[in-house]
């Protein structure tokens, strides 16, 4: 269809660099796009325009002019109708009086959606507070999710305002280039859209750090010169090699990008002279197996660099990336990159999860780029799900600064993880449940520790066990954000249900020293208390209760009909059965063990944590008597405690070992050794050790204590 001057003539807002602009835009969709979606982003432009009128940028252009060139952005990549009508109307919703219900009814549903969701991820002020900051980010991945087309407009938004940013104040320049570079860049990255990535690190790079940005940028263009004639004889020569091997294709040799020579220069700490001698090229063919055909080709013609050759083709970068790449000796010793792949294959390089943008709905998930897309952005729901905002935050980066190693499965399967993975994270990749029942695993057929971190080409095997659990100290060394999210997330649910346990129980014993119980309270009663608590339901109630977060002696006192003060209450007491999980610990300051005289004392969000009764830090306490609750040990408890022993012994080699060997024949496993002090004539030394009560330490003090090399045993306290 031609749009006839006339019919531009009739839109609000047109100047002649407009129209220009409005032209070109037509243009670029007239070359991919079906008629009726023209019309669709012709009408939006309209509305878009008489919105606007009257607004101008700090610049001093029309404000639709914004709007119009984030649209060609997103042209130039071949999106589709719905998102370039949302890309020119997703400002009118902030700035002007047009609101979403206006825009679902002239443009549908769709198109509403899209522009409202834009409209909240501009809302985004990234030099708020660390937690806004990471809560606002936490949106705009969701909203990813929803429609992945809302960052990639929000993607050529920012790409345009960073083309635009020398109308800024300095120092606001220097803010959103960070944000850029850390957020935006990052993203674009993650999606395979190099062509944005690109222009927005070197946008980024230039206003973050304009003196290092025009230092390096001097330094090339006084290169240029004599980098073009080495580029072209190269570029000739590959060409040559393909002529008469009868091979199909192109060779493109690279300038590289600022920001990159720079990332080099600070990693590698080599000076600009070693990097910005570095040569580019792209060989782009018809077919896979040409590709291996033209690197035997380029490798009989140059001599590779030894451990510089990655195959990107068999193994696929996460986002989606494709290609062979080498490193070779050029002419006089000049290293050569490049990089050969197959027309596909450049075009997700550039383009990433825009590569294939599909008209209908159906097939939009069908494309290799979009699917890895959809199913990083899938793992972000559950990592959201857990843990604060800042935690979501650190996370994300993980996946957004990806420096990967490929394993694989026993069954040859490849599995991406960021360098430095451990075993547990390879578990939860796997799966989920795979990684909450994980008791070991082999790596290469042998049996290792969790912790160990994987290798390139390492094949791990994970063995699980029916009923098994995650270890908290399992979040210690995990470096994925799924491994850890999971983790946390099952701590927390663990967490919950012995609270509720725990806070009922606290409940029941507190309700008996006045005389009562829960049957007698009744369902009647107990709700009016909970609806005059502002709680939910009765698992909530008790969920606070074992979490200390609030008194069960008061609690009860308020349920039968008396008030809940501060004043002087019954103390309830409570059996220890040494099984309640994360919501009853022993304290590290006394370390009490079953036989000892202990007290409990009430922590808000922890629980009760036990003390001995003579233990040094209950002075502290005793400001709080509302919060002391009297513990006993149940008889028989099956589990291990930890507990402290000094030793001190004669200064003379071998002595630790002869300790640490009597310890162990005791039946008695040692969690640490320090030394304390160390005399000229003898050592302190303590030891943390795990037993099953008192009567279990006094054997292990009084083996130690027989030793000829020992001079005094004690239990240490707080």
């Amino acid at each position: 269809m031609d749009y006839a001057p006339s019919i531009l003539a009739k839109l609000p807002g047109i100047s002649s660099r407009l129209d220009r602009n409005l032209r070109h835009l037509l243009e670029t969709l007239e070359s991919y796009m079906p008629d009726d979606q023209v019309e669709l982003i012709l009408r939006a432009y309209k509305f878009g325009a008489e919105a606007h009128q009257g607004q101008t940028r700090l610049s001093g252009e029309p404000y639709i002019s914004h709007p119009l060139a984030v649209a060609q952005i997103l042209a130039d990549m071949h999106l589709d109708g719905q998102a370039i009508a949302a890309a020119i109307l997703h400002d009118v919703i902030e700035d002007t009086e047009i609101d979403v219900a206006d825009l679902e009814q002239q443009f549908g549903n769709e198109i509403a959606i899209l522009v409202d969701g834009v409209s909240k991820l501009d809302q985004i002020q990234f030099d708020s507070q660390a937690e806004a900051q990471a809560e606002s980010f936490r949106k705009m991945m969701l909203a990813m999710i929803e429609d992945i087309r809302v960052i990639l407009v929000k993607l050529a938004d920012r790409l345009h305002n960073m083309r635009t940013l020398a109308a800024m104040p300095p120092k606001k320049q220097a803010r959103i280039a960070r944000e850029t570079l850390d957020i935006y860049a990052p993203i674009a990255n993650r999606l395979g859209i190099n062509r944005l990535k690109i222009e927005l690190e070197d946008l980024g790079f230039r206003y973050l750090y304009p003196f290092r940005y025009r230092v390096i940028g001097r330094v090339l263009r006084r290169r240029t010169g004599n980098q073009r004639q080495i580029v072209k004889k190269i570029t000739e020569q590959l060409e040559k090699a393909m002529r008469e091997e009868g091979i199909e294709g192109q060779v493109n040799g690279r300038e590289k990008h600022l920001y990159s020579i720079y990332k080099k220069m600070a990693e590698k700490k080599r000076s600009l002279t070693d990097i910005a001698d570095v040569f580019g090229f792209r060989i782009v063919v018809e077919d896979v197996n040409t590709c291996y055909r033209m690197l035997g080709i380029v490798h009989g013609r140059f001599k590779p660099m030894p451990g510089r050759f990655k195959d990107y083709i068999a193994i696929p970068r996460v986002n989606g990336y494709q290609s062979l790449h080498t490193t070779l000796f050029g002419p006089k010793g000049l290293p050569l990159e490049v990089q050969i792949r197959t027309v596909e294959m450049d075009r997700v390089a550039e383009s990433g999860v825009a590569a294939h943008w599909q008209y209908k709905a159906e097939d939009k998930t069908t494309a290799s780029p979009q699917r890895r897309a959809r199913e990083w952005l899938a793992k972000l729901l559950e990592i959201q799900k857990s843990g604060s905002p800042e935690e979501f935050l650190e996370s994300v980066k993980v996946d957004l600064f990806p420096d990967k190693i490929y394993v694989f499965t026993p069954k040859g399967d490849i599995m991406p993880l960021p360098k430095g993975a451990t075993v547990v994270d390879f578990a939860y990749a796997v799966h989920t449940d795979v990684g909450n029942r994980c008791v070991a695993a082999k790596i290469d057929r042998n049996l290792v520790p969790l912790r160990t971190v994987l290798q390139n080409s390492h094949t791990v095997e994970i063995i699980t066990a029916r009923g098994a659990k995650p270890n908290p100290n399992w979040v210690t060394f995990v470096a994925t954000a799924k491994a850890r999210s999971a983790i946390r997330n099952y701590m927390k649910s663990m967490r919950s249900s012995e609270s509720i346990d725990l806070g009922k129980r606290l409940l029941d014993r507190s309700l008996k020293d006045i005389n009562s119980s829960l049957r007698k309270i009744g369902k009647v009663r107990m709700r009016s208390v909970l609806d005059e608590l502002n709680i939910e339901t009765t698992s909530d109630l008790f969920g606070q209760l074992g979490l200390g977060e609030r008194l069960a002696p008061l609690t009860a006192r308020y349920l039968v009909g008396g008030e809940e003060d501060d004043e002087t209450q019954a103390a309830a007491s409570l059996v220890i059965a040494g099984t309640e999980g994360m919501v009853m610990s022993y304290a590290k300051c006394c370390y009490p063990i079953p036989g000892d005289s202990v007290m409990g004392y009430l922590s808000a969000g922890r629980g009760i944590v036990v003390h001995r009764n003579h233990c040094g830090n209950l002075t502290n306490f005793r400001k709080h008597p509302e919060k002391w609750l009297a513990v006993s040990w149940e008889a028989d408890i099956e589990r291990e405690f930890s507990s402290q022993i000094q030793v001190a012994t004669v200064n003379k080699t071998g002595v630790l070992a002869e300790v640490a060997s009597v310890i162990g024949d005791s039946d008695s496993n040692i969690e640490q050794v320090s030394v304390m002090d160390r005399h000229e004539d003898c050592t302190e030394i303590s030891f943390l050790l795990t037993v099953r009560d008192r009567t279990h330490l006094a054997r292990v003090m009084r083996n130690v204590r027989k030793m000829p090399s020992v001079l005094r045993v004690s239990r240490v306290c707080a």
